[in-house]
C-alpha cells in the first residue's frame, strides 16, 4: 500500500479541490461504520501520535506488533516500561469478565 502525504508535483491545483476530491473519494472506498469509528477514534486523547508512532516502526516490527494484538482479541493487554526503557507488552493475567458484567443495565 502506497499512501501520498502530499504529492510535489500539484502545487499549482487549488487545494480545497484536491482536499475535497480525497475526501469524497475516502468516502467511495469505507464504509460509513468503517468512517465513523475512525472519527471516534481519532478523538481520542494521543491517537495521533501512538499512529505516528506504530508507522515509525519498521515492517517486521510492525508486523509481529500486529500479529501478538490480532492472536489475543479477547484479552486484555498490559503496557510496561522497564528499567531499560524498553516498552514490553504482555496478555493480562487477569479472569475474564462473565458475559454479564459487561451489559448495561
Amino acid at each position: 500500500m502506497t499512501a501520498i502525504i502530499y504529492n510535489f508535483d500539484r502545487l499549482g491545483e487549488d487545494s480545497s479541490v484536491d482536499e475535497t476530491e480525497r475526501l469524497f473519494s475516502a468516502l467511495g472506498r469505507y464504509t460509513i461504520a468503517e468512517l465513523l469509528e475512525l472519527l471516534y477514534v481519532g478523538e481520542e486523547q494521543g491517537f495521533f501520535e501512538l499512529t505516528r508512532g506504530l508507522f515509525g516502526l519498521s515492517d517486521e516490527s510492525r508486523f509481529i506488533l500486529q500479529q501478538f494484538l490480532a492472536t489475543a482479541p479477547l484479552q486484555k493487554i498490559t503496557a510496561t516500561i522497564d528499567p531499560d526503557g524498553r516498552c514490553i507488552l504482555a496478555p493480562a493475567t487477569c479472569e475474564r469478565e462473565s458475559p454479564s458484567e459487561g451489559i448495561v443495565r
